[in-house]
């Protein structure tokens, strides 16, 4: 790659997607937001149903540097990368998500957990290992700790469960990985979300911006969907109030007269872990015809 952006077509934004861990997950992503995207399996520049972008899957950890350089013009990749590249980019969306939850990810200081360390200021000239060097050893910098910070290429978990290292700085999401090697979490160094990113220059380009911000905006309505259903249903007016009063909505349920009768539709979005209870009541309270839909997008 150059750091050149002066061969874009003009009309087009180059987009960054993460490949590995958040692959799949943010193709899907976009896939409910209105793009399909194609990717062959040993291409790196996929196709989408988008004449206006130009996607290229490059590894999350080099993301925020294309976008600073000028590679890209966008792009979607952690916190975590965008700190320890240090990358001048201007960070347009947090988007919450991850391989397992909709939560943000932590790293997190872990050493033995049948040692005798408990907190960060007993590693003191101990070794720590990380795939986050640059954040780490700011991390221990800002607390007066002389720690000798080495970069991990993997399997950072095994270093201080076979005494490689005398701690690690890792990312989790529960915590079950560090605890399966018999690890103890002591510290936390960073909490990290998906972002999308944006070349500072290329939000000065009317066209750029624009872009992104529809980008940013349909990706956002579909994490809003996440985990959301639509019900819909029917009661005899004489219920309504009380069926009314059972359901959860984001403002107040949307509620219609049906064709010359009595009866009435009522229709709201809610959580889709609610619904198993939340159905029966619903029945009880005078409800037919329940009909539950997925949802794509809330905006």
């Amino acid at each position: 790659m150059t750091s050149s952006s002066e061969g874009a077509p003009r009309g087009v934004l180059r987009l960054g997607i993460p490949k590995g861990s958040l692959e799949q997950y943010t193709l899907e992503l976009f896939a409910r937001s209105g793009w399909k995207i194609s990717v062959g399996s040993r291409s790196y520049f996929p196709d989408v149903n988008d004449p206006e972008l130009a996607l290229t899957i490059s590894r999350a950890q080099e993301i925020s540097r294309y976008v600073a350089d000028g590679v890209l013009d966008a792009g979607i990749t952690g916190r975590d990368w965008r700190l320890e590249n240090d990358s001048d980019v201007v960070v347009v969306q947090e988007l919450v998500y991850s391989k397992v939850s909709a939560r943000p990810a932590r790293w997190v200081l872990a050493v033995p957990g049948d040692g005798p360390v408990t907190e960060a200021s007993q590693l003191a000239g101990k070794t720590v290992a990380t795939e986050l060097p640059g954040v780490t050893s700011r991390w221990f910098r800002q607390r007066g700790l002389d720690v000798k910070v080495e970069f991990s290429w993997g399997a950072t978990e095994a270093k201080a469960a076979s005494g490689l290292a005398d701690a690690i700085v890792e990312v989790t999401e529960t915590g079950s990985t560090i605890r399966a090697h018999g690890l103890r979490i002591i510290d936390e160094v960073l909490v990290t979300a998906t972002e999308l990113m944006a070349n500072p220059r290329s939000l000065k380009d009317p066209f750029k911006k624009s872009k992104i911000g529809q980008i940013a905006l349909l990706l956002k309505a579909a994490l809003a969907a996440d985990g959301m259903v639509g019900l819909k249903m029917n009661v005899r007016e004489n219920d309504a109030e009380r069926l009314v009063e059972a359901l959860p909505s984001l403002r107040a349920p949307t509620v219609a007269h049906l064709f010359r009768t009595d009866w009435l539709s009522v229709e709201t979005v809610v959580s889709r872990s609610v619904v198993r209870d939340l159905i029966p009541e619903l029945l009880d309270r005078g409800a037919e015809g329940i009909i539950e839909y997925p949802l794509n997008k809330i905006i």
